[in-house]
C-alpha cells in the first residue's frame, strides 16, 4: 500500500473485490471513444486472462475509500518489459492526479522489478493520454492499424497484380499448437508485437472461443494468419496477421484467400496491426484502414 496523499491511496489489486474492479472499469470506459465497456461480471476473469493482466502488479487509486482509478499491469518476461494493459479512471477522478501518480509508480516498480523497459497502447485520438505518456518520457515506435474489408469489396482489389504464381507456396492451414510455435519464434525475432496478437493472449482467447466459431490459422511463405468466425453478425476477425517478408507477399495472399472463402462476410482487423508486418499487403488487397488507430509507445527504466 502506497499513500500518495491524505485522500489517495495506491493499493494492490487483490485488496480489492472483482465486482468493484469490474464496477469501476465499465465507469471509467463508459464515454471511451470507441464505445462503452459492455462485459457482465462473470466475464471479467476471462477478460483478465485474454489479457495476461497479473492484479497482484496492478494497482487501484482509492480516494476516500473508493477505487476512482487503476492501472493493469501485463507483465512480458520475454521482452524484459511491463505492459501497462490499461489505465483509466472515472470521471470523478480525473485531473485529481490518480493517472500520474499510477504511471509514475508502474514505472519505478517495473524498474525496481528489474524490468529493462516499459510499454503501452494508447489511441492517437486520445490526446489528453498521450501527452502524460510524453511527459513521462514514453515515445511511439510503431503506428496500430485496424482494417475492415466489407463484403464483395474483393472486387475493387481485381486490378492489383498478383502475388501468387505456380511456382509459389500454397495456401496451408495449420493446427493451432503449429501457429502457437511459428508466433513465439516470430515474436522472439520481431520484439514489437503487440501482447494481443501474441501466442500467449491467443491460446487462451482460442480456449475461450464459443462454439461453432473455432480459431483457425493459414500459411503462406512467411506469412500466418489467424482468424476466426463470427457467425451470428457473419464477421471474420483476424486476430493475428504477421508476415516477416518485408514485401509482404505471404500476408496479401493470406488476405486475398481469406477475402475469397468468406465473400459475403465482413472481414476486420482490430487497431492491432503494424503496418509493416502486414498492413500494407492488407490495403493491396483491398481492406480500408480504419478511422481511429493506436500507437505502440515504449520507454527504458
Amino acid at each position: 500500500m502506497h499513500n500518495i496523499n491524505k485522500a489517495l491511496t495506491l493499493v494492490p489489486g487483490p485488496a480489492l473485490s472483482s465486482a468493484a474492479w469490474h464496477a469501476a472499469f465499465t465507469a471509467a470506459f463508459a464515454d471511451y471513444l470507441i464505445g462503452p465497456f459492455q462485459l457482465a461480471l462473470a466475464q471479467w476473469p476471462g477478460f483478465l486472462a485474454r489479457q495476461g493482466v497479473d492484479m497482484a502488479l496492478s494497482r487501484a487509486a482509492v480516494i476516500d475509500g473508493e477505487l476512482r482509478a487503476f492501472a493493469l499491469v501485463t507483465p512480458r518476461p520475454a521482452r524484459g518489459r511491463w505492459r501497462l494493459s490499461t489505465m483509466g479512471a472515472l470521471p470523478s477522478a480525473r485531473g485529481s492526479g490518480a493517472a500520474p501518480a499510477l504511471l509514475d509508480d508502474f514505472v519505478v516498480r517495473a524498474g525496481a522489478d528489474g524490468a529493462a523497459g516499459v510499454e503501452l497502447e494508447v489511441f492517437a485520438a486520445n490526446e489528453r493520454a498521450l501527452r502524460l505518456y510524453r511527459s513521462r518520457g514514453f515515445e511511439p515506435v510503431h503506428p496500430l492499424h485496424g482494417y475492415e474489408r466489407a463484403p464483395g469489396a474483393g472486387r475493387a482489389a481485381a486490378a492489383a497484380p498478383p502475388v501468387t504464381s505456380p511456382l509459389a507456396p500454397p495456401i496451408t492451414p495449420v493446427t493451432l499448437g503449429e501457429a502457437w510455435h511459428w508466433l513465439d519464434e516470430a515474436d522472439a525475432g520481431l520484439d514489437d508485437l503487440p501482447l494481443q496478437v501474441t501466442a500467449p493472449v491467443l491460446r487462451l482467447a482460442a480456449a475461450f472461443a464459443p462454439p461453432g466459431a473455432p480459431v483457425q490459422a493459414w500459411r503462406h511463405g512467411r506469412a500466418q494468419l489467424v482468424f476466426a468466425e463470427q457467425p451470428s453478425h457473419r464477421t471474420i476477425l483476424v486476430n493475428s496477421l504477421v508476415d516477416r517478408d518485408p514485401a509482404q507477399p505471404g500476408a496479401q495472399a493470406l488476405a486475398e484467400a481469406l477475402a475469397a472463402r468468406y465473400p459475403e462476410h465482413t472481414l476486420r482487423v482490430a487497431p492491432l496491426q503494424r503496418p509493416d508486418l502486414g498492413g500494407e499487403a492488407l490495403q493491396r488487397a483491398g481492406w480500408r484502414p480504419q478511422p481511429l488507430h493506436q500507437w505502440l509507445m515504449r520507454r527504458a527504466v
